[in-house]
Protein backbone atom coordinates (compact mmCIF):
# COMPACT_ATOMS: atom_id res chain seq x y z
CA UNK A 1 0.00 0.00 0.00
CA UNK A 2 1.48 3.30 -1.08
CA UNK A 3 2.09 5.87 1.62
CA UNK A 4 0.56 9.22 0.74
CA UNK A 5 3.04 12.11 0.60
CA UNK A 6 3.02 14.53 3.52
CA UNK A 7 0.91 17.60 2.99
CA UNK A 8 2.90 20.53 1.61
CA UNK A 9 3.08 23.75 3.55
CA UNK A 10 1.07 26.59 2.10
CA UNK A 11 3.32 29.15 0.42
CA UNK A 12 3.19 32.64 1.82
CA UNK A 13 2.63 35.19 -0.92
CA UNK A 14 5.77 37.20 -1.57
CA UNK A 15 8.14 34.82 0.27
CA UNK A 16 10.37 34.39 -2.80
CA UNK A 17 10.64 38.16 -3.23
CA UNK A 18 11.56 38.53 0.45
CA UNK A 19 14.33 35.94 0.14
CA UNK A 20 15.72 37.65 -2.93
CA UNK A 21 15.72 41.03 -1.21
CA UNK A 22 17.47 39.50 1.81
CA UNK A 23 20.27 38.18 -0.42
CA UNK A 24 20.54 41.61 -2.07
CA UNK A 25 20.78 43.36 1.29
CA UNK A 26 23.48 40.96 2.52
CA UNK A 27 25.48 41.54 -0.65
CA UNK A 28 25.13 45.31 -0.39
CA UNK A 29 26.68 45.33 3.07
CA UNK A 30 29.81 43.47 1.93
CA UNK A 31 32.85 45.39 0.73
CA UNK A 32 33.42 45.01 -2.99
CA UNK A 33 36.82 43.85 -4.21
CA UNK A 34 38.03 44.88 -7.63
CA UNK A 35 40.79 42.89 -9.29
CA UNK A 36 43.30 45.37 -10.69
CA UNK A 37 44.27 43.11 -13.58
CA UNK A 38 46.53 43.44 -15.59
CA UNK A 39 48.34 45.95 -13.38
CA UNK A 40 48.23 43.47 -10.50
CA UNK A 41 48.69 39.80 -11.31
CA UNK A 42 46.17 37.46 -9.68
CA UNK A 43 47.26 34.97 -7.04
CA UNK A 44 46.63 31.64 -8.72
CA UNK A 45 46.28 28.31 -6.91
CA UNK A 46 49.49 26.24 -6.91
CA UNK A 47 47.94 23.58 -9.18
CA UNK A 48 46.54 25.96 -11.79
CA UNK A 49 46.32 24.57 -15.30
CA UNK A 50 47.56 27.44 -17.38
CA UNK A 51 49.80 25.99 -20.07
CA UNK A 52 51.90 22.88 -20.66
CA UNK A 53 55.67 23.34 -20.37
CA UNK A 54 58.31 21.08 -21.92
CA UNK A 55 61.59 20.00 -20.34
CA UNK A 56 63.08 18.65 -23.54
CA UNK A 57 66.21 17.18 -21.93
CA UNK A 58 63.98 14.50 -20.37
CA UNK A 59 62.05 13.76 -23.56
CA UNK A 60 62.97 10.41 -25.15
CA UNK A 61 60.50 10.75 -28.06
CA UNK A 62 58.52 7.75 -26.81
CA UNK A 63 55.39 9.33 -28.41
CA UNK A 64 53.27 8.23 -25.46
CA UNK A 65 51.86 11.72 -24.85
CA UNK A 66 50.89 12.14 -28.52
CA UNK A 67 49.22 8.72 -28.65
CA UNK A 68 47.24 9.24 -25.44
CA UNK A 69 46.11 12.79 -26.27
CA UNK A 70 42.33 12.63 -26.90
CA UNK A 71 42.46 15.75 -29.11
CA UNK A 72 45.56 14.78 -31.11
CA UNK A 73 46.98 18.25 -30.57
CA UNK A 74 50.60 17.21 -29.90
CA UNK A 75 52.95 17.08 -32.89
CA UNK A 76 56.33 15.35 -32.53
CA UNK A 77 59.04 14.83 -35.15
CA UNK A 78 62.33 13.05 -34.57
CA UNK A 79 65.16 11.19 -36.26
CA UNK A 80 67.46 8.36 -35.26
CA UNK A 81 71.09 8.98 -34.46
CA UNK A 82 73.85 6.42 -34.05
CA UNK A 83 75.84 6.65 -30.84
CA UNK A 84 79.35 5.18 -31.01
CA UNK A 85 80.38 2.44 -28.61
CA UNK A 86 81.46 3.60 -25.19
CA UNK A 87 84.29 1.06 -25.03
CA UNK A 88 86.45 -0.58 -27.69
CA UNK A 89 84.73 -3.63 -29.11
CA UNK A 90 81.32 -2.53 -27.86
CA UNK A 91 78.15 -2.21 -29.86
CA UNK A 92 76.85 1.02 -31.34
CA UNK A 93 73.51 2.26 -30.11
CA UNK A 94 70.77 4.22 -31.84
CA UNK A 95 68.70 6.87 -30.09
CA UNK A 96 65.83 9.15 -31.03
CA UNK A 97 66.65 12.85 -31.33
CA UNK A 98 63.82 15.34 -30.91
CA UNK A 99 63.34 17.63 -33.91
CA UNK A 100 59.92 19.14 -33.17
CA UNK A 101 57.57 19.22 -30.22
CA UNK A 102 54.51 21.43 -30.64
CA UNK A 103 51.12 21.71 -28.95
CA UNK A 104 48.06 23.24 -30.60
CA UNK A 105 46.34 25.02 -27.71
CA UNK A 106 43.35 25.84 -29.88
CA UNK A 107 42.53 22.11 -29.69
CA UNK A 108 43.90 21.30 -26.23
CA UNK A 109 41.21 20.75 -23.59
CA UNK A 110 43.69 20.86 -20.66
CA UNK A 111 42.88 17.37 -19.45
CA UNK A 112 46.48 16.76 -18.35
CA UNK A 113 46.63 13.20 -19.69
CA UNK A 114 49.92 13.91 -21.50
CA UNK A 115 51.51 15.07 -18.26
CA UNK A 116 50.22 12.07 -16.33
CA UNK A 117 51.38 9.44 -18.83
CA UNK A 118 54.85 10.91 -19.48
CA UNK A 119 57.22 8.34 -17.89
CA UNK A 120 60.24 10.65 -17.90
CA UNK A 121 58.86 13.88 -16.36
CA UNK A 122 59.22 15.96 -19.51
CA UNK A 123 55.85 17.77 -19.31
CA UNK A 124 54.64 20.02 -16.49
CA UNK A 125 51.75 22.34 -15.70
CA UNK A 126 52.60 26.02 -15.66
CA UNK A 127 50.26 28.69 -14.22
CA UNK A 128 51.09 30.97 -17.17
CA UNK A 129 47.85 31.95 -18.90
CA UNK A 130 48.63 35.11 -20.87
CA UNK A 131 49.17 33.64 -24.32
CA UNK A 132 46.10 34.78 -26.22
CA UNK A 133 46.57 35.41 -29.94
CA UNK A 134 44.57 37.27 -32.58
CA UNK A 135 45.20 34.47 -35.09
CA UNK A 136 44.21 30.91 -34.22
CA UNK A 137 47.21 29.61 -36.15
CA UNK A 138 49.50 31.33 -33.64
CA UNK A 139 48.17 29.09 -30.84
CA UNK A 140 50.35 26.23 -32.05
CA UNK A 141 53.42 26.73 -29.89
CA UNK A 142 56.72 25.08 -30.74
CA UNK A 143 59.23 23.56 -28.32
CA UNK A 144 61.19 26.81 -27.89
CA UNK A 145 58.13 28.52 -26.44
CA UNK A 146 57.21 25.47 -24.40
CA UNK A 147 60.74 25.47 -22.99
CA UNK A 148 60.43 29.14 -21.98
CA UNK A 149 57.31 28.27 -19.98
CA UNK A 150 59.30 25.64 -18.12
CA UNK A 151 60.87 28.37 -15.98
CA UNK A 152 57.40 29.45 -14.78
CA UNK A 153 56.60 26.01 -13.34
CA UNK A 154 56.29 26.33 -9.54
CA UNK A 155 58.27 24.12 -7.21
CA UNK A 156 56.48 20.98 -6.00
CA UNK A 157 54.85 21.28 -2.57
CA UNK A 158 56.78 20.05 0.41
CA UNK A 159 56.09 16.52 1.58
CA UNK A 160 54.16 15.81 4.74
CA UNK A 161 56.70 15.26 7.55
CA UNK A 162 54.86 12.08 8.51
CA UNK A 163 54.67 10.71 4.97
CA UNK A 164 56.70 7.77 3.76
CA UNK A 165 59.86 8.45 1.84
CA UNK A 166 59.26 8.28 -1.93
CA UNK A 167 60.52 5.08 -3.55
CA UNK A 168 62.68 7.00 -6.00
CA UNK A 169 64.45 8.94 -3.23
CA UNK A 170 64.83 5.82 -1.09
CA UNK A 171 66.34 3.89 -3.99
CA UNK A 172 68.72 6.75 -4.81
CA UNK A 173 69.73 7.09 -1.15
CA UNK A 174 70.41 3.36 -0.81
CA UNK A 175 72.45 3.37 -4.01
CA UNK A 176 74.47 6.36 -2.74
CA UNK A 177 75.04 4.68 0.63
CA UNK A 178 76.13 1.47 -1.10
CA UNK A 179 78.53 3.37 -3.34
CA UNK A 180 79.95 5.28 -0.38
CA UNK A 181 80.44 2.02 1.54
CA UNK A 182 82.24 0.49 -1.45
CA UNK A 183 84.51 3.52 -1.75
CA UNK A 184 85.27 3.43 1.98
CA UNK A 185 86.06 -0.28 1.75
CA UNK A 186 88.30 0.29 -1.26
CA UNK A 187 90.08 3.14 0.54
CA UNK A 188 90.59 0.97 3.62
CA UNK A 189 91.89 -1.89 1.48
CA UNK A 190 94.26 0.48 -0.31
CA UNK A 191 95.53 1.79 3.01
CA UNK A 192 96.05 -1.74 4.33
CA UNK A 193 97.89 -2.72 1.15
CA UNK A 194 100.07 0.37 1.47
CA UNK A 195 100.87 -0.42 5.10
CA UNK A 196 101.59 -4.03 4.21
CA UNK A 197 103.91 -2.91 1.42
CA UNK A 198 105.73 -0.54 3.75
CA UNK A 199 106.06 -3.30 6.35
CA UNK A 200 107.38 -5.68 3.73
CA UNK A 201 109.93 -3.12 2.56
CA UNK A 202 111.00 -2.45 6.16
CA UNK A 203 111.47 -6.16 6.75
CA UNK A 204 113.54 -6.47 3.61
CA UNK A 205 115.74 -3.55 4.67
CA UNK A 206 116.11 -5.03 8.15
CA UNK A 207 117.04 -8.43 6.75
CA UNK A 208 119.52 -6.83 4.37
CA UNK A 209 121.12 -4.93 7.26
CA UNK A 210 121.37 -8.09 9.35
CA UNK A 211 122.92 -9.97 6.44
CA UNK A 212 125.44 -7.20 5.92
CA UNK A 213 126.36 -7.20 9.61
CA UNK A 214 126.78 -11.01 9.56
CA UNK A 215 129.12 -10.83 6.58
CA UNK A 216 131.29 -8.28 8.38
Amino acid sequence: MAVPPPPSRPRIPGSGLAKGLAVTLRTMTKKSVTAQYPDVQPELPPRSRGVIALFEENCTVCMLCARECPDWCIYIDSHKETVPAAAPGGRERSRNVLDRFAIDFSLCMYCGICIEVCPFDALFWSPEFEYAETDILELTHERDKLREWMWTVPEPPALDPGAEEPKEIAAARKAAEKLEAQRAQEAQQTQEDHQSHQTHQANQVHQANQKAEGEE
